[in-house]
């Protein structure tokens, strides 16, 4: 995202927490969110309106009387000052809008999940769900087939969580699977890691070639955090072919201790 979708979105992020504001109810919250996700759903299926509010020739003023007369009366105060907020900015590319606006739903969602105490419980559900989903090469060949539509998959997915997750949970998964630009697995983890932003912590996805126990996740957790220089969720899953040791994922920075790791690292030296 070039330096003008950045500072739009900037603005258009203030304007969201502005209509929300400090005191705001969960509810408004949450309903905020699920209705900027549906304002992207709009904006994906009529180009035409998604080039015109995008259109940075037009008057800002013309492009935010746009967004009043088409989502008006359709979706809450907080949501329609957001989504005018967003089309009175100048953006370097049309998709940086709705890219943009999708972040702020999920924001918004997450802020919910927030004052309810919620947000590590969304957390570990969207990386678990990431696992289960890169544990099961059939489920994640449908939800990533583009020939499959998205609500098929928004279906699919809202069958398979229902009653299982929590309401934020589901809604950001549901919507995610609809406009995925990566693997679903990857997906997930990307939102969960948003979820561990919103309490400043950086997230470690660590592969043990055996189970660690509360302790032993602790101390991973404390070690990381002196590393990196704040809190540190660890999230583990078992893998072993590993052989023994652990690999540990934090953003782009692998860090592989495994004894499968090791073997490989001198098999290449030998060649």
């Amino acid at each position: 995202m070039y330096a003008a979708s950045r500072e739009a979105l900037a603005h258009t992020r203030s304007a969201l927490q502005s209509a929300l504001g400090s005191g705001a109810a969960t509810a408004a919250a949450a309903q905020a969110g699920s209705e900027l996700f549906s304002v992207v759903e709009a904006l994906d299926s009529q180009r035409a309106l998604r080039t015109a509010l995008a259109d940075a020739s037009a008057p800002a003023a013309v492009r935010e009387r746009l967004a009043e007369q088409v989502f008006g009366g359709k979706v809450s105060a907080q949501t329609l000052a957001t989504v005018k907020a967003a089309a009175g900015q100048d953006w370097s590319a049309q998709s940086d809008l709705t890219n943009s606006l999708v972040q702020l739903g999920r924001e918004a969602l997450l802020k919910a999940a927030a004052d309810q105490d919620q947000l590590d419980t969304v957390e570990d559900e969207l990386f678990r769900l990431g696992r289960i989903v890169a544990g099961n090469p059939d489920l994640e060949q449908t939800l990533s087939d583009r020939g499959t539509p998205a609500s098929a998959k928004r279906d699919l997915l809202t069958r398979l969580l229902y009653g299982k997750v929590t309401a934020v949970t589901e809604t950001l998964a549901v919507h995610a699977v609809g406009r995925l630009s990566e693997s679903p697995a990857g997906t997930f983890d990307e939102l969960s890691a948003l979820a561990a932003a919103q309490r400043d912590r950086a997230v470690a996805h660590v592969r043990s070639a055996a189970p660690l126990d509360a302790r032993q996740e602790e101390r991973l957790s404390a070690t990381l955090t002196r590393i990196y220089g704040k809190p540190v969720t660890v999230h583990v899953e078992v893998d072993p072919e590993l052989l023994s040791g652990l690999v540990v994922r934090v953003g782009d920075e692998v860090i592989d201790g495994s004894a499968a790791g090791r073997l490989a690292a001198v098999r290449k030296s030998l060649t």
